[in-house]
C-alpha cells in the first residue's frame, strides 16, 4: 500500500511515508478540513462521516477550521484513508470503491461495509474482505 495516497485522499500537505507518519500525525490531531475532505471523498458528507469518527455532526461543524480533533478521532480518521487507499487498489478506480462500499454485502452479513466502518471489529472485517476480493476469494 502506497502511504503517499492517504495524502492525496486526505489532501494533506504532510508527507505520509510510514506508519509512524501516521503516528505523528495523529499525535499532533487531524484539522476539520481533513474530515470533510475525506466526507467528499466517500461522498457521505458531514453527517455520513460522522458516526464513522464516533462524534456528532455538530462537532465536525462547532469545530473551528485551525482545530484539530483528538488523537482517538484523528486515529480513526486516517485509519478510514487507508481503507480508502486500500479499496480503491483493490477496485482499480474511486467510483467502484464507493459503490462496493454502499451496498449491501452478503460475506458481511447483508450489511453495507460502510456501516460497519464505525466499529474497529467492522473495519477489520471489512479489510479482510477487501483481502478476498484481491485474492479472488468469494464468500
Amino acid at each position: 500500500m502506497k502511504f503517499s495516497s492517504v495524502e492525496e485522499v486526505l489532501g494533506l500537505k504532510e508527507k505520509i511515508r510510514t506508519q509512524l507518519d501516521l503516528v505523528k500525525l495523529s499525535r499532533r490531531g487531524v484539522a476539520k478540513g481533513t474530515a470533510i475532505r475525506l466526507a467528499k471523498h466517500l461522498s457521505v458528507g458531514v453527517k455520513g462521516i460522522a458516526p464513522l469518527l464516533s462524534v456528532n455532526p455538530r462537532t465536525i461543524q462547532r469545530l473551528s477550521p485551525g482545530k484539530v480533533f483528538s488523537r482517538t478521532v484523528s486515529e480513526r480518521i486516517l485509519r478510514i484513508a487507508l481503507i480508502v487507499v486500500r479499496g480503491e487498489e483493490v477496485f482499480g478506480a474511486p467510483e467502484r470503491f464507493n459503490l462496493w462500499l454502499k451496498e449491501s454485502n452478503k460475506a458481511l452479513a447483508d450489511q453495507t461495509p460502510l456501516s460497519l466502518l464505525t466499529s474497529e471489529f467492522g473495519i477489520d472485517l471489512v479489510l479482510d474482505e477487501l483481502g478476498r476480493i484481491e485474492h479472488g476469494v468469494v464468500s
